[in-house]
């Protein structure tokens, strides 16, 4: 590269940083690398989400023009006086894996993809607030998909899915079936819900025209949802929500086969309490629910799939498994760790 295409180059970072500053008070490379057009939006949304290997993958640009780009943004960065703080960048998904930037890995780079340059005038307090959100471990992401696709653990399908271990895989093999859709739209409903839920995902669609993928709402626990309802009643619109999801809700239950499968748990698990086992059938029977209970065995009320409904509800209700979930344990070290407390609750509630 001659000095004359250099020094266009450098004047184009400058100016790619200089906006970047100016608008969050802080710049980092991957906000230059998206103001000069070599890193589309939606490619840094796919290696959040974790399913590109490295951001490197994604640049449309030699390797002289980057090395001389992320240079160019160091120098400037130290003529400005601004602050450096190197942040942690880990993936939208279960294992919380750490983001590379680069294909071969090289430390000195990935030190630099990783600096963040902040503002001398921020005071101490923005600026530690600001360092504590830059590395605040991003919310697990949830994606609808635009095509046909199958779970790569039960070879089905669905309408969500989650990669797990660089996989598709559906809710219910996630165990995140359990959780309830909030519709974008309501920031308050959707603050409350979130803080009150132990285990959250944001669900995201790929939008073609805009070449990006968009929010439409937020997995959560349904007690945590009832619970932000229950704070935001005096909203009426949230009550006409509540009032349809509810209309919905009965609307999806299968009364008649939902009271034999309770009826089927107690005889099981004489131990377990009445309204528990209800509940229990009305999540595991809940029409289109794709769960064990809508399953040929579940509506056979096969022995197996009755304790497989009993004993996913005692790993949801009465463990920590969803707290390990969210902290990023993999799911099946989750489960063995929860797994004498689960047998410890089906040995009470087998009456032994």
């Amino acid at each position: 590269m001659n000095r004359a295409t250099a020094s266009a180059l450098e004047r184009r970072v400058v100016t790619a940083a200089e906006a970047a500053l100016a608008g969050s008070k802080s710049v980092s490379m991957i906000d230059v690398l998206t103001g000069l057009g070599w890193l589309p939006a939606r490619r840094v949304d796919e290696w959040r989400q974790g399913r590109i290997a490295d951001l490197e993958e994604a640049l449309s640009v030699r390797a002289d023009k980057l090395a001389t780009a992320l240079e160019t943004l160091r120098e400037w960065a130290e003529r400005q006086g601004l602050r450096p703080s190197e942040t942690a960048y880990v993936a939208a998904s279960r294992d919380r894996r750490p983001l590379r930037f680069t294909s071969d890995g090289d430390e000195a780079v990935e030190r630099a993809f990783r600096t963040h340059w902040l503002s001398p005038d921020l005071s101490e307090a923005r600026r530690e607030r600001l360092i504590e959100r830059q590395n605040r471990a991003p919310d697990l992401v949830v994606v609808m998909p635009l095509k046909d696709w199958n779970c790569t653990v039960c070879h089905g399908t669905g309408d969500l899915m989650i990669l797990e271990d660089d996989r598709s895989t559906c809710l219910t093999c996630a165990d995140m079936d359990h959780l309830v859709f909030l519709p974008s739209g309501d920031a308050a409903l959707t603050r409350r819900a979130k803080k009150a839920s132990t285990l959250s995902a944001v669900v995201v669609r790929f939008n073609r025209r805009r070449k990006r993928y968009d929010r439409q709402g937020l997995l959560v626990e349904e007690p945590a949802l009832e619970l932000a309802e229950e704070q935001c009643l005096a909203d009426e619109d949230v009550r006409a929500r509540r009032r349809e999801r509810d209309r919905e809700r009965r609307a999806d239950e299968d009364v008649e086969f939902q009271a034999r499968m309770a009826g089927e748990i107690r005889r099981m698990f004489p131990g377990c309490p009445a309204d528990r086992a209800d509940a229990i059938a009305r999540h595991a029977g809940t029409r289109g629910s794709g769960r064990v209970g809508r399953s040929a065995a579940g509506r056979a009320l096969d022995e197996g799939a009755v304790r497989a409904a009993v004993v996913a509800s005692i790993r949801h209700e009465d463990t920590g498994y969803d707290t390990l979930l969210m902290s990023g344990v993999p799911r099946m070290t989750a489960r063995e760790r929860i797994r004498a407390d689960v047998d410890a609750v089906l040995e009470r509630w087998r009456g032994c």
